[in-house]
């Protein structure tokens, strides 16, 4: 079925709408998960909600919107499924050696938290700061240097360090580290699955959306901004809480 610009403008709105409801319910309590070093015992709607912020769409729509204007429809799909498939490949390496690495150097799991909660506060805080930056600065960090698109770019920027963060990487070591069981471990991993196919389904959608990247896109980045620097200071206080410093 061909999904014309009006479908994917409304598929794109409800699935907005959707993610933002999810997040006012669920993110304030998902912070708390990433420091609790007990077996973990939280909804997996939280979890889903924490792993989205970390390594969702959103913030994947506006360098990719970039990337392929002006390219055709084979070029876009093609850098959509490698920036997918590095991502993939590189959350499930971390998921691997995550756990050893904690093991080897013998980094108690609220350390490691708290070093992912200062990242995301400060990766939030300057997206949130550059809205107030003047227009010509503002409309220069937007637009990037000019560059010639290549199937190069699904790896960097795309896949590293866009849908990839070290954030993104933390939390997802973090969930696997405080799991009581391999059950667990698996649910985890196939939430992180959900949201690859999640950031590839919004890619391929994007040049449909292009008409909605103005107004829309900013408010909606602006609402999700706030709420990573809010859990960024939230896990920072969790972590400094957990480790008995306050």
């Amino acid at each position: 079925m061909k999904i014309t610009g009006v479908t994917a403008e409304r598929l794109f709105m409800v699935f907005s709408a959707g993610v933002v409801c999810l997040i006012g319910a669920s993110a304030a309590t998902a912070a708390e998960a990433v420091t609790d070093h007990e077996p973990m015992t939280r909804p997996i709607a939280q979890i889903f909600t924490f792993l989205f912020l970390m390594l969702g769409p959103f913030k994947i729509i506006a360098p990719f919107s970039r990337i392929t204007k002006g390219m055709d429809a084979n070029f876009t799909r093609q850098i959509a499924l490698r920036a997918t498939l590095f991502a993939s490949l590189a959350l499930l390496l971390a998921a691997v050696l995550g756990e050893g690495f904690l093991s080897s150097y013998s980094i108690p799991v609220p350390v490691l938290a708290l070093s992912g909660g200062i990242i995301l506060f400060l990766v939030a805080l300057q997206t949130v700061l550059q809205q107030f930056a003047p227009p010509a600065a503002h409309h220069e960090e937007i637009a990037g240097p000019a560059a010639t698109p290549s199937l190069n770019m699904a790896m960097t920027p795309l896949a590293f360090p866009t849908i990839v963060t070290p954030y993104g990487i933390a939390a997802l070591v973090v969930f696997l580290a405080v799991s009581p069981d391999l059950q667990t471990q698996l649910t985890i991993g196939a939430i992180v699955l959900a949201i690859m196919v999640l950031n590839l389904i919004v890619m391929l959608l994007t040049p449909h959306i292009r008409p909605l990247l103005g107004a829309a896109l900013a408010i909606l980045g602006a609402v999700l901004g706030v709420i990573q620097v809010a859990l960024g200071l939230q896990i920072i206080h969790n972590s400094l809480k957990a480790m008995g410093l306050i």
